[in-house]
């Protein structure tokens, strides 16, 4: 027996993305343990957590609640990226560079799940897209 959320196409991107951005974490200097690194990984968990409990049992508006909150999350996992990226703490940025590309692929396809399920329910306040146009990292 497997759950739903097991079988999502966006979930299994969003594994993909912990990974990275475990393997991102550490690389950060030891003085960022309880800040950045910390920071990071728990938003990009948040992400993968986020899908799956929006999935079971959940009605549309409810799940695509869930999304709303997994897009957050992604953003959180940008935004360290960035400040990761001004502090110069890597000095190979190609880890830094596939985080930032597997954020924007994985923000389209949230979007568009939560799209899908919102077409015809208004679930609390419009959520404004946030994919990012160009490639700052």
């Amino acid at each position: 027996m497997s759950y739903k959320f097991e079988k999502l196409e966006v979930w299994q991107l969003s594994i993909e993305y912990v990974d990275l951005i475990y393997t991102l974490a550490e690389k950060l200097p030891r003085n960022e343990e309880y800040n950045l690194k910390s920071q990071i990984i728990r938003a990009a968990t948040s992400i993968s957590l986020n899908i799956a409990e929006g999935s079971t049992g959940q009605t549309d508006p409810e799940q695509a609640r869930f999304l709303g909150m997994a897009i957050r999350s992604l953003i959180e996992t940008v935004a360290c990226q960035h400040l990761i990226d001004r502090r110069n703490y890597l000095s190979d940025k190609t880890d830094l560079r596939e985080a930032y590309r597997k954020s924007q692929e994985l923000a389209r396809q949230l979007q568009a799940f939560r799209k899908s399920l919102v077409s015809s329910h208004q679930v609390g306040e419009n959520q404004p897209d946030y994919l990012i146009e160009n490639d700052e990292i």
